[in-house]
């Protein structure tokens, strides 16, 4: 989005435009959308704007719930914007250190900065981006301890800030920018701010362990069961001990910490159960922990499949009782399946060059049945588990 699209964005006519319209679906006719609008005398760009931000609100429950219905958001914001839950267990870190400001240096749309101001946090939303930083503007709107500043945050005023909340902008439009350096602000600049002034540094899960600074607590979260992101805690929103750790949000949220380097982990035979971890245990590299914790050994070397022969049920892990060993052969396995009358087939797969969809056609399922498939290595060689999930 241009300053040019967010300024007729931010007037009275697109509001009440937006208003007037039903909720987007992903069945509707874009055409006869246009051509609606257009009937109506509403103009191209006009248009054009309003229908783009009604399916970003639609995008954007998944994320922010409720609220979606009275933001605004630009393509890119949205892909890296943190999703609500998430953002309020960011906040409530800050909440701890007591009366401070926070500056929200690259803000986007305003996600994070919308629950820290939630929790009455004052905060100061900084955004390089002329027109993010006016979309930010009307989401916190409705908050008195927040606002908006469009500036580079290399170059602002930090000494007003008790702490900092940091989410490079990793992307220049559609492009992913590999190098942190070209990141926004840069990782490295990050890294020295926040030696200085307590900060939580959102990164992506995949963030590389050897990039990260010593002296830092670094934190991978799970929501709804996809690895969302990395945080860097430092300062006094660190935790004392606490080098790295798995957050699982939820009903019951569930932590997994250490202090140290992860115990390497037993190599032993299928047993009875197969436990898949979350993949916040993997991304911290607390599998040998988990290992711990289950009473567990992994199945070979460099596989993150653990199995035990008795069954410890872990927010940290999803639990599979074992029905049968084979051997990973088409011929085999499409054979088994038949047998058993196996019409549906959830495969999940590690340590093994296999297209889960291609390898599920070649198997001709048929029947009434359902299992799930573990395609690994275990020994020495290739398996596939046939396996029941534990709920």
């Amino acid at each position: 989005m241009d300053r040019a699209d967010a300024e007729l964005l931010l007037t009275s006519e697109a509001l009440a435009l937006l208003d007037s319209l039903p909720p987007f679906r992903s069945s509707d006719n874009v055409v006869q959308s246009v051509a609606a609008l257009r009937d109506r005398g509403v103009s191209p760009e006009m248009t054009r704007v309003v229908l783009r931000q009604r399916r970003l609100r639609s995008t954007a429950v998944g994320k922010f719930g409720e609220f979606a219905a009275r933001m605004f958001f630009t393509d890119e914001g949205l892909q890296q914007a943190t999703r609500l839950d998430v953002a309020a267990h960011h906040a409530a870190r800050f909440r701890a250190l007591g009366d401070v400001t926070v500056g929200d240096l690259g803000c986007g749309i305003g996600g994070d900065a919308l629950a820290l101001a939630g929790l009455g946090i004052r905060v100061v939303a900084v955004d390089s981006d002329e027109a993010t930083a006016s979309i930010a503007t009307y989401n916190l709107a409705p908050f008195d301890n927040a606002s908006v500043e469009w500036g580079n945050a290399e170059k602002i005023d930090l000494a007003r800030f008790g702490a900092l909340w940091f989410d490079p902008a990793r992307r220049a439009g559609d492009r992913k920018l590999s190098n942190p350096s070209d990141w926004s602000p840069s990782l490295e600049w990050v890294f020295d701010v926040a030696m200085r002034i307590p900060s939580g540094i959102k990164l992506s899960p995949a963030i590389a362990h050897e990039l990260l600074p010593g002296s830092v607590e670094a934190q991978w979260v799970d929501d709804s069961g996809d690895t969302v992101e990395c945080v860097v805690w430092t300062g006094k929103l660190a935790r004392p001990g606490v080098a790295r750790s798995a957050l699982i949000l939820g009903e019951e949220p569930a932590e997994l910490t250490a202090s140290e380097p992860d115990a390497d982990v037993t190599v032993g035979e299928i047993g009875k159960y197969i436990y898949d971890p979350s993949g916040a245990v993997i991304r911290a590299q607390l599998l040998g922990a988990l290992a711990t914790r289950l009473d567990a050994r992994t199945i070979a070397s460099s596989i993150a499949y653990l199995s035990s022969d008795t069954l410890t049920k872990s927010p940290f892990a999803q639990a599979f009782r074992v029905v049968d060993v084979l051997p990973l052969d088409t011929r085999t396995v499409t054979a088994y399946c038949r047998d058993a009358g196996i019409g549906t087939l959830e495969i999940k797969k590690r340590g093994v060059d296999i297209d889960p969809a291609a390898y599920r056609t070649k198997l001709k399922l048929k029947g009434k049945g359902s299992a799930t498939l573990i395609v690994t290595r275990a020994g020495a060689g290739r398996v596939a588990i046939v396996a029941e999930r534990i709920r």
